[in-house]
């Protein structure tokens, strides 16, 4: 069974990463994330993640010619590839790959105006994926320069704060700009100056979170797989999390419980 991109337009429908060495990706967030990996219909070059049996990602392999980075990278739904597209242009940012026919849909790569990067998706969504249920990413964050300039750019291009039923809200709480798909925050847009930040190789980025049981544990492993921490372990009222880096240089975060071991 599957749900069509109008029933969840504009929000995050599944994220991936294009890796160039698919073994060694799969290696390295078995072992960090505890996920288990299944082939598909479209071939060697794409895998997806599972956690607990149900699909949490994808990790395809990484075409030389395109000269991408390699990064994890957020998808939304869309109606129609082709219109999202043109307005990306007309927005004075950048269309990097597509929109291709892709499986049961077609999907493209864009840069925003500050340069982060992200998909989007016309066809069918895999039910009940969802930011912050079951196996999905805890939550995605834009780490951006100005988060009312980016609120205003995604909002346009993927139609948020629409009429139509099934479109996302926008809120503005305490500094955030906080995304909604009904009663689920589904992404967050955090704005401020970026050159504090402890890895010198920041840039306006899609930050995707994902969980993890022990963050320590998690740690460990991608140290010990040629990982590496990019911030220090932060701690809430709710959960600890870090930011971490693959051998490849994809930025990821592991996000635990409050509670677990220290």
């Amino acid at each position: 069974m599957s749900t069509s991109s109008h029933e969840v337009s504009g929000a995050p429908c599944w994220v991936s990463l294009l890796a160039r060495d698919m073994p060694s990706a799969q290696r390295f967030y078995g072992a960090v994330l505890g996920w288990e990996f299944r082939s598909t219909r479209l071939g060697d070059g794409f895998v997806v993640a599972l956690r607990d049996g149900a699909p949490v990602a994808g990790i395809g392999a990484l075409a030389g010619s395109l000269g991408m980075p390699v990064a994890w990278t957020p998808y939304f739904a869309v109606d129609d590839a082709d219109v999202t597209a043109s307005r990306i242009r007309e927005r004075g940012a950048t269309m990097a790959v597509g929109p291709l026919a892709f499986g049961t849909g077609r999907a493209g790569m864009a840069a925003d105006p500050a340069g982060a990067v992200f998909g989007f998706w016309q066809g069918a969504v895999i039910p009940d994926w969802s930011v912050g249920q079951r196996s999905a990413p805890a939550w995605l964050e834009l780490r951006t320069r100005d988060a009312f300039a980016a609120a205003i750019f995604y909002g346009e291009v993927l139609e948020w704060a629409g009429e139509r039923e099934g479109c996302c809200t926008v809120a503005y709480e305490h500094d955030h700009v906080v995304l909604r798909h009904g009663h689920d925050t589904v992404a967050r847009i955090s704005g401020g100056a970026l050159e504090g930040d402890p890895d010198p190789e920041i840039r306006p980025r899609w930050q995707v979170h994902f969980r993890v049981p022990d963050l320590e544990a998690a740690v460990e492993s991608a140290i010990g797989l040629g990982g590496r921490t990019v911030t220090p372990v932060e701690t809430t009222t709710s959960s600890r999390w870090v930011v971490l880096a693959d051998p490849e240089g994809a930025h990821f975060t592991a996000v635990a419980p409050q509670g677990t071991p220290a």
